[in-house]
């Protein structure tokens, strides 16, 4: 029973995850840009 759930589960956590950090990283992206403008005066 457990390893059903564990199996059914997993998977949903580990997509939740990946798309979480995918969209941290286009975030700090943004950022980067940002300060990468400003930085060159443009």
């Amino acid at each position: 029973m457990l390893k059903m759930v564990l199996v059914l589960v997993l998977p949903l956590v580990m997509v939740t995850g990946c798309n979480t950090v995918g969209g941290f990283g286009k975030d700090l992206s943004k950022v980067g840009s940002t300060i990468e403008k400003t930085a060159n005066g443009k």
